[in-house]
């Protein structure tokens, strides 16, 4: 019989393959995005540290507050905007996008697409 791989799997085969390519730096930082069924969550890292500078997700009461679903496309952009504030506020402006294997559209699309936006570069 065969077997057939999980879709988890190819995501962080997915995911690796991506990581390989790129990594984030003190100037051009990487947003990291991952979605589960329930929440979304992003964060920019310094992977030449490996330190997160600036974090979101739809768990926080603040953005919890804001949103009626924390799992749908809408709730998605308001965290993207979410992020790019944050992350200008510290000054980042440029960052390297990391998908985290899942495919560009939906949530992820919505998500990137509100970040560029509110400010961000990628």
């Amino acid at each position: 019989m065969v077997s057939k791989e999980s879709r988890k799997e190819i995501r962080v085969k997915k995911h690796m393959r991506i990581r390989n390519r790129f990594s984030g730096t003190a100037q051009r930082p990487r947003l990291a995005v991952f979605r589960s069924n329930n929440h979304m969550y992003a964060q920019i890292i310094d992977d030449t540290v490996g330190n997160t500078l600036v974090s979101a997700s739809t768990l926080e009461s603040a953005v919890k507050s804001e949103l009626e679903k924390t799992n749908n496309v809408d709730a998605a952009a308001y965290l993207g905007t979410v992020i790019a504030k944050r992350a200008i506020e510290k000054g980042i402006k440029e960052v390297v996008f990391d998908r985290g294997g899942f495919i560009y559209q939906g949530k992820i699309a919505a998500l990137a697409d509100a970040a560029r936006e509110a400010g961000l570069e990628f």
